[in-house]
């Protein structure tokens, strides 16, 4: 289907969710990024119904191939719904379609927030000092609300079962994953042999958004807007999250902000702490932060083998899995830092 096709189809499909008299198209494009989901901008004007004036939103599908840690977009319709429920900042989630009849795809939709979310752009985007403090606590605090859903909740009957032990699910699952690509990685063999050697103790099994980072939230004046892109989301340890987060790999350049290339992480743990009532034990966030690392140039060596196999030819993929030689530094220097060499 075309563009005007697809849109054509979503502002019939809206009209009938919204119950509206009438439905007009004001704009329609495909959003930025994606490499695993399709993101398109639909703004509509809504005659009557559940949704009367101008309604902007997102509509989210599948693209072209995906990955097998992705969630359906059922599953990831279901996570942002409970998300939402427990008070951290999303987009709502209005509906999702499985007819695939409509756009020849399942899709979801949710309404558009505003702001930006590149990385890049928000490193340099002239955040002043107390933005990026007040950001760094509305991020840990969002955190924190996530973090208080707990198995079993009937709601994410969907998902994988919680783990025994997250941290040594994660280690068996990147080594199967490791295993699957053609060539040797010694680094991220002995990355892995580290993990097994220094697991830290137990934290709980919680929800997890799993790709929690700088370019997964919306920020508009400094302030989170959006927390985004929830298609990796697990029962998982909480301290996924936050090492993620603070991972080298998401700081856009910027080293010296630990915290995504913005803030500190001593203003994250404290908003963390204020909803959670934990205090955030700096070690173990580093620990994550090498399992962050390690499982990022997996996915980078993935996103690689998706265009050299010819599944999915394109740029973007090929230029992930050029990343992986400046992970594997930051691999071995963190680990260095932490007595591993």
């Amino acid at each position: 289907m075309g563009n005007d096709d697809i849109s054509r189809a979503l502002a019939l499909y809206v009209k009938r969710q919204a119950t509206a008299d009438d439905i007009q198209v004001l704009e329609f494009f495909r959003l930025s990024g994606g490499a695993i989901q399709s993101n398109y901008a639909l703004t509509v004007q809504c005659t009557g119904g559940d949704y009367p004036g101008r309604l902007e939103l997102v509509v989210r599908s599948d693209s072209a191939s995906v990955i097998a840690a992705s969630l359906s977009r059922e599953q990831e319709f279901q996570v942002l719904s409970v998300a939402y429920d427990a008070g951290v900042t999303v987009p709502q989630p209005l509906w999702l379609c499985t007819d695939t009849s409509v756009i020849g795809n399942v899709f979801c939709v949710m309404r558009r927030v505003s702001g930006i979310a590149a990385g890049h752009k928000l490193v340099k985007g002239g955040l002043t000092p107390l933005q990026e403090k007040n950001l760094m606590h509305q991020l840990g605090q969002e955190l924190a609300r996530l973090h208080k859903v707990r198995p079993p909740d009937v709601r994410l009957s969907s998902l994988p079962s919680p783990p025994a032990s997250p941290v040594q699910a994660r280690i068996n699952a990147y080594r199967k994953a490791l295993d699957a690509i053609p060539e040797p990685h010694p680094v991220l063999e002995w990355s892995l042999n580290w993990l097994e050697q220094n697991t830290p103790g137990s934290n709980g099994v919680v929800l997890c958004q799993c790709d929690f980072r700088t370019g997964n939230y919306m920020v508009d004046e400094g302030r989170l807007t959006g927390v985004l892109d929830w298609e990796f989301a697990a029962w998982s340890d909480p301290y996924e999250d936050l090492g993620w987060l603070c991972s080298k790999s998401w700081r856009f350049g910027a080293d010296h902000k630990e915290v995504g290339g913005i803030g500190d992480k001593v203003d994250l743990f404290q908003g963390y702490a204020r909803v959670s009532g934990l205090e955030v034990d700096h070690d173990k966030v580093l620990y994550w932060e090498v399992m962050g690392m390690t499982r990022w140039a997996i996915i980078a060596l993935q996103q690689a083998q998706r265009h050299l196999s010819g599944e999915q030819s394109s740029l973007e993929l090929a230029l992930t899995g050029c990343l992986l030689p400046e992970i594997e530094f930051d691999l071995l220097t963190q680990i260095g830092e932490l007595g591993g060499i």
